[in-house]
This record gives structure tokens, C-alpha cells and sequence, in this order.
């Protein structure tokens, strides 16, 4: 036995740890001892790991040489497991807020959040213009009022666009499916409201994006697979869905997602690899891939998606717009794929903060019976984005060594983004030391793993393994073999990380870092047939993300600048919970400052014909 014993971790009570600036914690970047796998070698490593005499030893090996059984498996920490993040509501007292009665149909929930906003959709700051911009909810709304264009014609210039976006050259796969009929019946139904001067909200004729894990009739819900939508037929809309419809928007199709969310990329072998706007020969990120590269090319100004590891915020940074994931618990979960229960969350992709906050105040609303609720109702508070004066004192808490590990491009983009702040609004750079982050991240790992296999585990008991791609096939096999002890293990070091940024934020308001630690990466052709294995480039993408799921707390990104190729770049904020009206404080403060120097990108697509 002793061969196979590895030695763990003893932790510190968190009590001992020095979160400052000075503490001598070392910070270990990503120590991920696995090479990219895709094509044949993917499927000969599937092969080896789902045998049962090789299997066991690779995973072994693969745990010992990436320390999970260091960090997680053989660690000795003392406080007990958190399993499920209902955080108590607490009175933040934030700034330039107001609150939001919780009787509120959605429509009347849409016009609050109008009117927090400024008249003009052009939020930047005075005597600043800029080169770029996307068409924004209230400039379709304009539009359709005015009667310059009408929501049908906007629905037949989007289906006319997604069929040349999926159709060489171009091969973008954004959408696993999408019906023609019936987004034109919608635009019918909503040209004729304009008509009669009874649009019923902005969100009227607005055509938004769903990702394939959200129930959406008349779509099945396929979770990027091709067998999950016969074993789990989807019912109906899923909550946040349901409150879209009932505002008028136009749902326009699914978008495609990396394969049962298991990975960061968006190769998707069964719907094609969804491509980055910006340069199509690189991904558009995962898993929420497709949401987000359908509001980078044009095609719908809003679009929902799930972020369970990053999976709003990482193809949000990379194809250069906004996401927002609330707090965990805030938008109710009903009629979304259960891939995982403590670490997932609707989140919102938009091409502008204002967007987003517009369509996160729609989905907002009381919590279905079957759903679990935080002892404390959380109150819902909007920020007044029209107010006079922005918020001030704000402090931005950065450990600067994780903030740092990322590419020189990212780094230096970043840092500017926070000199902008810092100089325009005065607000204050605190620097910490947040301890434990490759723990958190390896932590995070065997919870999404052993969550989203349970999940599954009676469908794949019965699945054929051939109808699974291969990249998903060897992801499940790893995810299948933690234990209860690693899981129980992941939900104390979940509680101890609690406990440690809850510490940052009664010093704090939020934390700042990139989004990602690389920006979009070629899709190498033998990734196409089979998906691939990069956990190298995974782990640079996912090391920013992982608080805001693993511990359910809002955050968002921006668009910040660009790398030397043209490639977008994203800053991140990730705040206390049910901090979301400071975050969109934080986040249109930013986005003033950075809008003059957004680029239009490669592939787009102006649904409205204005020049």
C-alpha cells in the first residue's frame, strides 16, 4: 500500500493565514502534468483509461502527478464540508442603488431596470467616441417604435445571417438548432404589437440567443449531445426562459455548447467547433461558446448561458463582450440541464453591461417551490446607472501574483484597465494574498467531476459509449473516479476558501483579475472529429473563474483591449453575494472608460442596416 500512498496536505486553521500583501504563502500556478490529446491519441488514452486493467492505474497516476491526492484526496484540514451555498442575505448598503419590489410581473421588472438607465445607449464618457460599438436593446427598441424597421424583418436578416455564418467559408457553428417558422411567428406576433403602439416591454421583438442546456420550446435540450434529448425530453421553458417570453423577446434558437459542458474550447464534435468572431480560426471558448459568439458577430444583442467553471465569463472575454454570473440561488435553476447542482448558474452574455443588466433584471424573480431558498429571501437591488455621480471609495482587492499569471499581453491590459480606474474614479488597488488558488481550482474540479457523472450516472450506465465524443468520453472517466471521500475532502476546502474571501471582502468591495489567462487559441484540425484534451490551455482559461462558482459569487467581465493579434481581452470583477448592482456599477464605470478602443469584429453581422 505504501507504492500507492501519497503524503497530503496539513492546512492551517484559516485563522493563521496572512491574507496581506507581505504574507509569505507561495503562490503554485497550474501544475497540470497532462499532454493535448485529440484525434487518434485521444482515442487510443479513452481506450486505455475505460479498461478495467489499465484503468485504474492511469487515473492514479493522473490524480498523483496533477496533486490531487496532495491537496485534496490525503489532505488534513479541520473545518467542516459546505455543501450547498445558500448565503444569507445580508444589507450590503451599496451605492446609487434602489430596491425592487419583489411583486413584480417581469415586464414591470424591465422597466425598473430602464429606469436606472441613462437616456443615451452610448455610455461613455463625454468627448470620448467610439470606433465600435454593438446595436444595443434600446437601440432595437427605437428602431421598431419609430418604425425604421420592424421585428420581422430583423428575424428574417438573422435567419438569413446564421445560414451564412453556418455554411463555408465561414463553418461557425453557433447554433445546434434553430427554427426558422417559428422565430418568424414570434417576429409576426411582435412586429403586429408595434403596430398597435402595445409593445410589452423594451425586450419586445428583441431576438435573444439560448444555450442547448436551457429548456427552450420548441427545441430539444441536447446539452451539445446527440442521445441526452431522447432519455430527458425537455417539457417546456425553463424559469428564465418562461420570464423572456413573457416580455416579448424573440427566442431565436440554441446555441452550441462544448459537450456536456466538460470542457473549455467549444470543439464540439457532434455540432462543429464554434468559432471566434474576432478570428475564426480560434475558439470562441467554452462551454457557453456559441452564446457568446453570437453577440460578438451581431446576431442577437443578449443571449443566455450557464456557467458552471467559467463557462459565461471565459467566451465572453475571449470573443469580446460582457458576462455577468449572478449569485448563486439568485436566478431559480428549473429547466436547466442538473449537470451541477452546487457550482452552475444561468448567466447573462450581452454587448454591453446595460444589456446584460436589462435581461439579468428580467429572469430575476420569486424562486419555483421545487428549488432550494436561502433561509433569507435575498432583496433585489437595481443600480442607478443615471445617477449623477458614480460611486465612490471603491476598493479593488488583487493578489497580484495570481493577477500576474497570465500572458504579457493580458497582463499589461489589465494593469492599464486599473491605472483607468484608479486615475478617473480615484478608486483604491488593496493588495492581498488569497491563498490556497490551485487547492480551490483542483477543489472545484473533483466537485463539477463528481457532480456532473452522478448526474448522468444512470443514463450512462445504459449509453452506448460510441454515441458519446471521445474528448467527453475520457472527461467522464476521470470525473467518474472520485471518490466520496475526494468529494467530501473538495467541500471543506469550499468552506475554508468561504471563509478566507469572505475575510478580503470585509476589507474590500470586490476582487479584480483577468477573466483569462490566455486569449482565443487555434482550432487544430485533428480536434474536429474528436474534440480535444488541452488541459493546459483549460487550466490558463479557467484560473480566474473558479471563486465565482465554487463559492456562488457574482461576477463579471468586461472587455478591456485587445492582444497583439487583435484578440479580445477581458478584466473580471467578482464581488460579495448579492453584490450584482455594484458589480454593474463597477462594470459600466469600466466599460465607459474602454469603449473608444473596441474593434468591430471579422465576422459581424448589422441586424439593423445602419451604417
Amino acid at each position: 500500500m505504501g507504492l500507492f500512498k501519497d503524503n497530503g496536505v496539513v492546512y492551517k486553521p484559516v485563522d493563521e493565514l496572512d491574507l496581506g500583501p507581505n504574507s509569505d504563502h507561495v503562490y503554485l500556478p497550474a501544475n497540470v502534468k497532462a499532454p493535448r490529446m485529440a484525434g487518434l491519441l485521444v482515442k487510443i488514452f479513452a481506450w486505455f483509461l475505460e479498461s478495467r486493467i489499465f484503468g485504474t492505474l492511469l487515473l492514479h497516476i493522473l490524480k498523483r502527478n496533477n496533486l490531487i491526492h496532495k491537496f485534496i484526496t490525503n489532505a488534513e484540514l479541520e473545518e467542516p464540508p459546505l455543501y450547498v451555498l445558500l448565503h444569507p442575505f445580508k444589507d450590503l448598503k451599496e451605492q446609487e442603488v434602489k430596491c425592487i419590489d419583489s411583486d413584480l410581473s417581469p415586464p414591470e421588472q424591465v422597466q425598473q431596470a430602464m429606469n436606472c438607465l441613462p437616456y443615451s445607449s452610448k455610455n461613455i464618457l463625454p468627448g470620448l467616441k467610439p470606433s465600435f460599438r454593438h446595436w444595443t436593446i434600446l437601440d432595437y427598441s427605437r428602431a421598431y417604435t419609430s418604425g425604421e424597421i420592424t421585428p420581422r424583418m430583423v428575424a428574417e436578416r438573422f435567419i438569413a445571417a446564421v445560414h451564412e455564418s453556418s455554411n463555408p467559408p465561414l463553418q461557425m457553428s453557433l447554433f445546434i438548432n434553430y427554427n426558422a417558422e417559428d422565430i418568424l411567428r414570434q417576429a409576426t406576433d411582435s412586429t403586429l404589437r408595434y403596430e398597435r403602439g402595445q409593445p410589452i416591454s423594451i425586450l419586445d421583438g428583441i431576438p435573444i440567443a439560448i444555450k442547448d442546456e436551457i429548456d427552450c420550446s420548441p427545441y430539444p435540450t441536447t446539452g451539445g449531445t446527440k442521445w441526452l434529448q431522447k432519455v430527458r425530453p425537455c417539457t417546456g421553458d425553463a424559469w428564465c426562459v418562461k420570464r423572456l417570453r413573457l416580455c416579448g423577446a424573440i427566442l431565436v434558437g440554441k446555441t452550441n455548447m462544448h459537450e456536456l459542458g466538460a470542457g473549455t474550447s467549444g470543439i464540439n464534435p457532434h455540432y462543429g467547433a464554434t468559432r471566434n468572431p474576432y478570428d475564426i480560426s480560434k475558439i470562441a471558448g467554452g462551454s457557453s461558446g456559441g452564446s457568446a459568439a453570437v453577440v460578438a458577430a451581431g446576431l442577437c444583442p443578449v443571449s443566455l448561458g450557464v456557467d458552471g467553471g467559467g463557462s459565461v465569463r471565459m467566451p465572453a472575454a475571449l470573443c469580446g463582450v460582457v458576462g455577468l454570473k449572478p449569485t448563486f440561488g439568485r436566478i431559480p435553476h428549473s429547466g436547466v440541464l442538473p449537470l451541477n447542482w452546487t457550482v452552475g448558474m444561468v448567466g447573462v452574455l450581452a454587448g454591453t453591461i446595460e444589456d446584460a443588466f436589462i435581461v439579468y433584471a428580467a429572469i430575476n424573480g420569486q424562486l419555483p417551490s421545487d428549488q432550494p431558498i436561502s433561509p433569507i429571501q435575498p432583496k433585489l437591488y437595481f443600480p442607478l446607472l443615471n445617477s449623477t455621480k458614480s460611486i465612490s471609495d471603491v476598493k479593488l482587492a488583487k493578489y497580484a501574483e495570481w493577477f500576474n499569471d497570465c500572458s504579457d499581453d493580458i497582463r499589461t491590459c489589465c494593469s492599464q484597465a486599473l491605472d483607468k480606474l484608479q486615475e478617473h474614479y480615484g478608486w483604491k488597488i488593496v493588495e492581498v494574498t488569497i491563498p490556497e488558488i490551485e487547492v480551490m481550482r483542483l477543489a472545484h474540479y473533483s466537485t463539477i467531476g463528481s457532480e456532473c457523472s452522478t448526474s448522468l450516472s444512470s443514463h450512462l450506465e445504459k449509453l452506448n459509449p460510441e454515441e458519446l465524443g471521445w474528448d467527453a468520453r475520457l472527461g467522464l472517466s476521470v470525473y467518474s473516479s472520485f471518490s466520496s471521500k475526494e468529494y467530501i475532502k473538495a467541500q471543506k476546502i469550499r468552506n475554508r476558501q468561504m471563509q478566507i474571501h469572505m475575510k478580503i471582502f470585509a476589507q474590500t468591495d470586490v476582487i479584480v483579475s483577468p477573466t483569462t489567462g490566455v486569449t482565443a487559441y487555434p482550432i487544430q484540425d485533428d480536434a474536429l472529429e474528436t474534440g480535444e484534451l488541452d488541459y493546459i490551455n483549460g487550466a490558463a482559461l479557467i484560473r480566474y473563474s473558479i471563486a465565482g462558482n465554487f463559492l456562488g459569487l457574482p461576477a463579471v467581465t468586461v472587455p478591456v483591449g485587445y492582444d497583439k493579434s487583435g484578440l479580445p481581452i477581458g478584466l473580471q470583477f467578482i464581488g460579495r453575494p448579492w453584490s450584482e448592482a455594484t458589480l454593474i456599477h463597477i462594470a459600466s464605470a469600466m466599460q465607459a472608460l474602454c469603449m473608444p478602443g473596441y474593434k468591430k469584429p471579422e465576422v459581424f453581422y448589422n441586424l439593423l442596416n445602419k451604417d
